[in-house]
Formats: structure tokens, sequence, C-alpha cells
């Protein structure tokens, strides 16, 4: 009874058409809870059939989709074989290098997986995570970056930076001539990641987004541009902004929690004439600070919550970019393509991540049911 009651409280009103949860969050969390030597065994059976007093809409899909289970809510069998508790506490995790299917995309805010224990700390930390964030927003809003980063750091927040084998200025100059400003290019985690690297770079760089709030715009410490996604529009953009100074974008379009990269659009490719590849890391301990289907503007709220937001930022070797004249691949030019591949790969080395051909729009028919566009 109190089972169906605490069901009944939680999608009271939801339509089973609708029920977007199913896919975009239980997924991770129920991958979370599998056992080694269960999920083992299952592997060797012939049929698997689940046995749930949960409703079915909130299974099926995480077990048809991933371990192709069939699932049977609420029906009395003949013989059943519990497995006992002292079981369960002898179990490894399933590793997520076993998934039967790799978990690319999913949304939530939560980063840990509500267990009682779990749950109570959220609660109870929640309060203190709000002003935490507010101070932290505070200090970078008001204080000169050589104040505001030590006083970051001592709120919890931590940044690691690595510079390439061969260093380099991070400067873009010829014979005392000033040409075209560095094309920063890095893999998106996180709404903070241009804001990071304005800190590390101690100077003013410009981020280009695709769609951003405008509360995140008002709260943003660095110049912040807003693309249109049309090609030659946004492209004279960039390069308008180039010719003013360095500016930082993020090919994939939009952020991926796991370490996988989306495809990079080649756009940059043509418009930079010395592209910069940043591979970034972020891990935090209670909330994800992105999400698909929530309200964007406390994206960063959410980071910011978090009691110790770890960022890691690799700067690796420098790429020639290509002009708008060489952006088809003929008689051995490289192509825009390759360019965009090739430092996608090597971002993709630098921190483990496996690259791929998804893209924004994947991700949001995924997660949400539509094209992401805002």
């Amino acid at each position: 009874m109190d089972l169906k009651i605490m069901v009944m409280v939680c999608f009271f009103g939801i339509k089973k058409e609708r029920f977007k949860v199913g896919r975009a969050v239980l997924p991770k969390f129920y991958l979370e809870d599998v056992g080694l030597e269960i999920f083992e065994v299952l592997k060797r059976g012939g049929k698997k059939v689940a046995v749930s007093k949960l409703p079915q809409v909130m299974v099926e899909d995480f077990l048809g989709e991933y371990l192709e289970i069939d699932v049977v809510v609420g029906r009395e069998l003949k013989e059943i074989y519990l497995v006992g508790k002292a079981d369960k506490r002898s179990w490894q995790r399933l590793p997520k290098q076993k998934y039967p299917k790799p978990l690319i995309f999913h949304d939530g805010r939560l980063a840990l997986r509500p267990t009682p224990l779990d749950a109570v700390a959220i609660f109870m930390g929640a309060p203190f995570g709000f002003n935490l964030a507010i101070f932290r927003i505070l200090i970078s809003k008001s204080l000169p970056t050589n104040i505001s980063t030590p006083l970051s750091a001592f709120s919890g927040m931590y940044l690691t930076t690595t510079m390439p084998k061969n260093s380099y200025s991070l400067s873009n100059t010829e014979k005392g001539k000033k040409s075209k400003g560095l094309l920063y290019v890095c893999n998106h985690k996180t709404l903070l990641d241009p804001v990071y690297l304005n800190v590390i770079l101690n100077k003013s760089v410009t981020g280009v987004t695709y769609s951003v709030s405008r509360i995140s715009e008002t709260l943003s410490l660095i110049k912040t541009v807003r693309l249109s996604r049309n090609r030659d529009q946004d492209g004279r953009m960039v390069e308008s902004l180039l010719n003013q100074g360095d500016v930082v974008v993020c090919p994939e379009g939009t952020t991926c929690r796991e370490p996988y990269l989306l495809r990079f659009s080649p756009l940059f490719a043509e418009l930079g004439e010395v592209i910069v590849p940043v591979a970034i890391d972020s891990y935090v301990t209670m909330f994800y600070g992105t999400t698909a289907s929530g309200l964007k503007w406390l994206d960063p709220l959410f980071c910011l919550m978090n009691p110790t937001p770890m960022y890691t930022v690799q700067f690796l070797e420098k790429v020639s970019g290509l002009s708008k004249s060489c952006s088809t691949s003929s008689n051995g030019v490289v192509s825009k393509f390759d360019v965009a591949n090739h430092v996608q790969s090597e971002i993709g080395k630098a921190i483990g991540f496996e690259c791929t051909n998804l893209t924004r729009r994947d991700k949001y028919l995924i997660l949400v049911g539509n094209e992401g566009k805002v």
C-alpha cells in the first residue's frame, strides 16, 4: 500500500506519452543500481522476464532497451526465487564499460542516486548550496580576478590546468604585427567553460553560444555573443569577433555529461588562422549544471551549488586553420572536416573521451522529443 501511495503521489496527472523521465532520467539510476553478479547470470540465460511492483511505464524503457527483458507487472507466478539482502550487499556495481548499450545522454539535476541517505544529504545541503552559489557569483562579479580566484578556491572550487609539452605563448602575433585573435576550440561540459578559460588566460575572451538564457548572459563574467545557426551569418559574426580579439567556441553545440564527444561542427576550421584545442572535463558532487528539458537559466546556479565542483583544462598543440577557399578536399588539401575531426580526436585522446557522430539534434530528440531549438 505504501508503494502504491508513493507512485500515485509522484505520477498523478502525468500522461504516459509525456513521461519523458522514463527515458531521460531513470536509465542512469537503474544502470548504476545493477549488480555485476546478477547481470552476468542474466546474460547466460535465454528468455528473461522481470517482475516488478512499479508501474510498467517506469521500467519498460530501461529493461526493454538496455537489457532486452520482458516486463511483468503485478502478476502472480507459481514459483519465485528471491535474492537475499546478504547476497545484494556482496554485489559489485556494474561498471560502465560493461553496459549492454552505452549511456550517453541523460537528464535531470541529480548527480547522486536518490538513495535515502543521499536524499537526506541533498535536502539538507540544498539551502547551503544556494547561498554558496550566490557567494561565488557575487565575488566573481564584484572583485578582480586576482582576488576572486583565491576566494573561489577557498569556497571549494577546484581547477587544474595543463599546458602542452612544447609550451607556447598563448598569443597570435607575426613580426610585431597583430593578426587575428586565437580561436579556442573546446568540448562542452557546462556554461562555465569559456569563463574558466578567461580566468586561466587572465585576458579578455569572447564566448559564442547557440542558446543561452538572458540571466546567464547577465551573470557571465565574459562577453557572450549569440549565434543564429545560419552558417553564413554566424561565419561573418565569428570572423568579426576574431578581428577584435580571442574567441572561445564549443563546436559540439551542446553539453554532454558522459565521457563522449559529440560531432564537431566544421565551421570553426574555416575561420581561425590559429586554432587552440582545449580539452575540458568536470566533476560535480550533487547537481548537474546542465539540462535539456528544465529551466536553462538555473544551469549556472546548480553548477555552483555543488560543494566541491572540479574542473580540468588542458591546452593542446596549436592547429592551423583553413581559409574559405580551401574548405574542400582536393589536390591533397586538407578539408575543414578533417580539421574538425582531428581536433575532436585530439581532445578525446587528452581526456579519454570516446568520439561519436551524434549531434545536438540527436541529444534533444532522445531526451526531449524536439530538435532543441530555442
